[in-house]
């Protein structure tokens, strides 16, 4: 349980720092993109912004000044018309208080005339009055609202000014620059780093691979032929080299070998495949041949660098043949007068190829027999057809298989379980074999022969190599 914890919590780590890696890379490269893009204006272009926001500071300052000036000038011209009506209200209720029936009856007419003259003259001042203030009012307000507008104004050009003069917030504003116009694509990117993985292998194992589970077989011989004999794998093999044999061996698997044969280096296993046999390094051969009458010779084949890796002898014997990816081919030896004979099995229209990408396959036509490698072992499984009971079938990681005969039916299969794919313990697909016939794979899969080039590079490569049929 702690395992899985800890498994658990490395990988949470892992998704998390591509996160922040995602979303730091985005930023600062739109950041970079945004500078540089800034920096092609030159030093006078930015001398005449400040300049141009200058002189529109100023002159909004001039017009606020003018406008604060007009709205005193507004303010005390209302207030001395509110002081008239107030004075004038103060003079008519006066002139009432005077203008009592008692006085109108037994007083002064002449006073009283007077009087009423001068309420009519105060009543219009005061009606004059009352009409003006209204206006200026309006006008106050209006010419208060155009003060509130330059103040905006003034805040907005200050704030240019400070960011055209500032350089010590530069970083901060190309960030944020940058965010505002990437986060859709940097939120986008993050999506497809975290569910894309999960959706696409959910779509391949239950949707893709069902169907090319259930597609026709391949099958490359309607006759069986002689089956070729295997023989028991170990870290180092002997041959024998009888009269008038060659051998051609990869340097790193040729361990020592008999005083008496003749060598020479063979640029390419095969001229007729060059660009295969430089993908497989089968270039700069040793080829060893057997040019004594009556004498044989023993050659041993072991791989001194990497001891994981165990040799078979297959033997393929004329009118046998064996198809084989020649990546796992370590060497090869052909009997006196014999040429190596290798036939190029192309499928291309079919879709099954097209969803495996596997469009090439390698027949090597007997009699010869190959020198193969693989890891931790080469095993051989021999299928037969039994009277009376279901045809024989077999299913092995398609990661392990080394080579099969061609009159057994071959196919990819959906691995047995989602777990496995999803964690990169198994390949999608796994080799079913089915009919009369042997094939071969090694005892444990291995990534492929680009392994120290990265785990990424690795897939590439092995994918390239499966296209090929390599």
């Amino acid at each position: 349980m702690a395992s899985l914890l800890a498994k658990l919590g490395a990988w949470l780590l892992q998704k998390l720092a591509v996160v922040i890696l995602i979303v730091v890379l985005g930023l600062l490269t739109y950041a970079v993109y945004l500078f540089v893009r800034d920096q092609q204006a030159s030093k006078d272009g930015r001398s005449e912004l400040v300049t141009a926001l200058l002189g529109e500071r100023d002159r909004l300052l001039t017009l606020k000044a003018d406008i604060e000036s007009r709205i005193a000038s507004l303010q005390a011209e209302a207030a001395l018309q509110k002081d008239r009506i107030q004075r004038a209200e103060k003079i008519l209720e006066m002139l009432r208080d005077l203008s009592s029936w008692w006085d109108r009856l037994f007083g002064n007419s002449e006073q009283q005339r007077i009087n009423a003259e001068q309420a009519k003259k105060v009543e219009a001042l005061k009606k004059e009055a009352t009409g003006k203030l209204p206006e200026i009012e309006r006008l106050l307000t209006h010419t208060t609202w155009e003060k509130e507008g330059v103040t905006l104004s003034l805040d907005r050009i200050q704030r240019q000014l400070i960011t055209a003069e500032s350089t010590e917030t530069a970083g901060t504003r190309y960030l944020k620059a940058a965010w505002d116009a990437s986060k859709g694509y940097i939120l986008l990117a993050l999506a497809a780093y975290l569910f894309g993985p999960t959706l696409w292998r959910l779509a391949m194992f239950y949707a893709i691979a069902p169907l090319v589970s259930a597609g026709k077989p391949l099958r490359f011989a309607s006759e069986p032929g002689l089956n070729p004999e295997v023989g028991a794998s170990h870290v180092s093999v002997d041959s024998v080299l009888w009269p008038g044999e060659r051998l051609r061996v990869k340097e790193k698997f040729l361990q020592a070998s008999d005083e008496g044969l003749t060598r020479k280096t063979r640029f390419l296993l095969d001229w007729s495949i060059p660009f295969t046999s430089l993908a497989c390094g089968l270039s700069e051969l040793v080829e060893m041949r057997n040019a004594t009458a009556g004498a044989m010779y023993r050659v041993t084949f072991s791989n001194a660098k990497d001891p994981h890796i165990e040799l078979a002898v297959v033997q393929v014997p004329l009118g046998g043949s064996l198809i084989l990816r020649p990546s796992y081919l370590a060497g090869v030896i052909n009997p006196a007068g014999e040429r190596l004979q290798i036939l190029r099995r192309w499928v291309v229209w079919r879709w099954l190829s097209w969803v495996t990408l596997q469009f090439r396959f390698f027949e090597f036509v007997g009699p010869c027999r190959l020198i193969v490698a693989g890891t931790r072992g080469v095993r051989a499984e021999c299928l037969a057809e039994r009277d009376g009971q279901p045809r024989a079938a077999r299913r092995t990681n398609q990661d392990a298989t080394i080579g099969f005969t061609p009159n057994l039916s071959y196919r990819p299969i959906r691995a047995e379980t989602f777990w496995g794919y999803y964690r990169e313990m198994n390949p999608l697909f796994d080799d079913l074999f089915s009919g009369s016939g042997v094939f071969i794979c090694q005892e444990t899969a291995q990534s492929g022969p680009a392994e120290t080039a990265g785990k990424f590079w690795s897939s590439v490569w092995n994918g390239l190599l499966k296209v090929f049929g390599m």
